[in-house]
């Protein structure tokens, strides 16, 4: 029987459907939690070593065979052992559901109002910030490079971390649902390169933070107290504090009112 006749055989219900969703919704999920960790280079060596067994079991190469064997049963005990704490974060970023986030904090709304305030408050005192917002991918690893924290969002205490020679004043603020998880934070800074040299390492970290996950990222200058806000690699410059409610509060970065000329694609 010929492949093509096996699949004719095939009769596909809504069970199969259902168990295919399920598969690639927990695949999507499981890259989202490894994307740009240690795991995710790991794997990418893994699918390597597979091929490499396929070759040599192809081209019949004993030895190789027999290393490689060694080395895949040995070498799950080992990844358990290495990444015992990308697992155990994994777990708990599982855990948090996006119903217990709703049910368990402030709203959105309320959020943005917050983060909107707080720039506002810093733009008219002139006080540069980064403020990154967490969404699908976990910034756990930008977390761990700052001064981690568990904090309700507010205004008051956003200003208070960007107050000038505050110890944490310099680095990035994450924020993650309704906490604040991180200040201080060190954030990748993008490689692309800017015409306006007005951009200042702020800018560069907000761009390279969201041409590395979903982030939004909301940056005040620290010279010209203008409002930025980045997501997906492009940077939306001169923006009001309205508007930075209407993007924290789920609105798109792209609306009428917004100048093309303030748009920066990295």
């Amino acid at each position: 029987m010929s492949i093509l006749e096996q699949f004719r055989l095939l009769h596909t219900g809504w069970r199969d459907l259902v168990e295919i969703a399920i598969v690639s919704v927990a695949v999507y999920r499981v890259l989202l939690l490894i994307h740009r960790t240690r795991a995710m280079q790991v794997l990418a060596g893994v699918m390597v070593l597979a091929v490499a067994y396929g070759v040599a079991y192809v081209l019949q190469l004993p030895m190789i065979l027999y290393l490689l064997t060694l080395i895949f049963s040995y070498g799950a005990i080992a990844l358990l052992v290495v990444f015992a704490p990308e697992l155990r974060a994994a777990l708990a970023q599982i855990g948090r559901s996006p119903v217990s986030r709703f049910f368990g904090g402030m709203a959105r709304s309320e959020i943005a109002d917050e983060v909107g305030e707080a720039v506002e408050r810093l733009s008219r005192s002139g006080i540069g910030a980064i403020i990154a917002i967490e969404r699908d991918v976990s910034l756990d690893e930008y977390i761990h490079s700052g001064s981690e924290m568990q904090a309700k969002v507010s205004a008051d205490l956003l200003a208070t971390i960007f107050t000038p020679y505050s110890p944490l004043h310099d680095g990035a603020v994450i924020v993650r649902g309704d906490m604040i998880v991180g200040a201080g934070c060190i954030l990748p800074l993008s490689q692309a390169a800017l015409i306006d040299r007005s951009l200042g390492t702020r800018h560069r970290a907000a761009l390279g933070l969201s041409e590395d996950t979903d982030a939004l990222v909301i940056v005040v200058s620290e010279e010209t107290a203008a409002i930025s806000v980045a997501a997906n690699g492009r940077l939306l410059r001169d923006v009001s504090a309205t508007r930075v409610r209407e993007v924290v509060a789920g609105g798109s970065l792209r609306h009428a009112s917004d100048a093309p000329r303030a748009d920066i694609n990295a």
